[in-house]
């Protein structure tokens, strides 16, 4: 079985490395809100962190795409 194929192993990563850190509200949530916001200050290590913690949900986000056209 492929690990991007795998729903339990796709979910773990979003429950895990999607929401963490989870106090005071998830990262990837405050990375959103700033992106959204106009960015105002985000460096490029801003930006690689939102793509690291955003990186599960596009994985399953094309698993569900995948599923559906199936």
């Amino acid at each position: 079985m492929k690990m991007t194929t795998d729903w339990r192993i796709i979910i773990l990563l979003c429950l895990t490395l999607g929401l963490a850190p989870f106090f005071p509200e998830p990262h990837v949530i405050g990375k959103l809100r700033w992106l959204f916001g106009g960015a105002k200050g985000m460096q490029a290590m801003d930006y690689f962190d939102l793509v690291l913690h955003g990186f599960p949900f596009i994985l399953l986000l094309r698993l569900i795409i995948v599923k559906l056209k199936k």
